[in-house]
């Protein structure tokens, strides 16, 4: 099925996001991991891996729409190098999502591509979702102080 030029446009936008993402994610979640906030280092890994799927999803449809998906792209990939920093750069990745996802959900309406728009609402959901979590722990690191708040991230190996 021959896609719309615009809609297929939005599409590997957002999948060149999603594999941004995954490699942020990804990598924030190995330096939590070292740094001992294993609890963190899991769910930023979960994270990690919605993102894999939202860009399969995204991958299947463009394919569908007889187009080809851009891998060779990604937008600059955000480095903390403390939990704060971590997550303001995890936070700018998901308000970046949300406007686009917005944006590409009414030119998908305008086009009448009502899957394209169905697959960007269901990410869009799963991006506020993570955006929520990302202002309640940055809410959270403000009022303990980063000390305290890494100190409920560690797990005690078991005996």
């Amino acid at each position: 099925m021959q896609g719309d030029p615009e809609v297929i446009e939005f599409l590997n936008e957002q999948l060149t996001a999603e594999l941004t993402a995954i490699n942020q994610y990804f990598l924030h979640a190995k330096m939590q991991e070292n740094f001992g906030w294993t609890k963190l280092a899991k769910y930023t890994r979960s994270e990690s891996f919605d993102e894999m799927k939202h860009a399969e999803i995204l991958t299947d449809r463009i394919l569908f729409l007889d187009a080809l998906p851009n891998y060779q792209r990604l937008f600059h990939v955000r480095v903390g190098q403390t939990v704060t920093e971590m997550f303001r750069a995890d936070r700018e990745v998901e308000v970046e999502a949300i406007d686009r996802l917005k944006r590409g959900i009414e030119v998908m309406r305008a086009k009448g591509d009502h899957t394209s728009k169905g697959i960007f609402e269901d990410i869009l959901a799963d991006e506020e979702h993570h955006i929520d979590y990302l202002d309640t722990q940055l809410d959270l690191v403000e009022k303990l102080g980063e000390a305290l708040y890494i100190a409920q991230l560690i797990e005690q190996p078991s005996s």
